[in-house]
């Protein structure tokens, strides 16, 4: 491909000035059509108010008692901004440092977001060991054994994938139960030398 091949867009010196609004007019039949406000349907509810009813240039902002995680776009949070969960814990770590590091526009913002939520659920499930009533994995095994089942199963086209329903539920439970013992097996060990 040679250079002249290469579309305008993809350069940093644009070759020809962008045309002008007449010539566009004139090729692209109703370019344009909005750019006089009065014809646009929309215009009677563009021109402020003259009285709204709020009492205020810009809202009374809500009092921060913690640093509130924003975007690196914002200047500041908005002026009203909830506080029910706030963030703890290695999750809460990597919530922040999404918010501090990257933009919103940016995969790695949204990536380490995603990655706070899984490392959330999996500190509420190690949590909920601590507790009189853990995390029970739900597999659904002890009702398919006496609440028939097996037997409602029949004649549904996902009927071959009911297989692998406990495996991949209770698998990762399974595995975390057995590197458990592993882990106290090797400190038990090492403790009796």
């Amino acid at each position: 491909m040679s250079e002249s091949d290469i579309p305008s867009a993809y350069v940093r010196e644009k070759r020809s000035p962008a045309p002008s609004r007449e010539e566009l007019r004139a090729r692209i039949p109703g370019w344009g059509v909005d750019l006089d406000p009065a014809d646009r349907p929309s215009n009677p509810k563009l021109l402020h108010a003259p009285d709204t009813g709020a009492r205020w240039d810009f809202p009374e902002r809500q009092p921060e008692h913690r640093p509130r995680e924003r975007s690196i776009e914002h200047a500041f949070v908005t002026p009203v901004f909830g506080t029910a969960q706030p963030l703890k814990g290695a999750s809460g770590a990597i919530r922040r440092l999404a918010y501090a590091r990257f933009s919103e526009g940016r995969l790695a913002h949204w990536m380490l977001l995603v990655v706070g939520d899984r490392v959330d659920a999996v500190e509420h499930h190690l949590r909920s060991f601590a507790t009189l009533r853990p995390d029970v994995p739900a597999t659904g095994v002890r009702t398919e054994l006496t609440h028939g089942g097996l037997a409602s199963r029949r004649g549904r086209v996902d009927a071959r994938h009911h297989v692998l329903d406990p495996l991949v539920v209770g698998g990762p439970w399974l595995v975390a139960a057995g590197a458990a013992v592993v882990g106290v097996r090797r400190l038990v060990r090492a403790a009796r030398r």
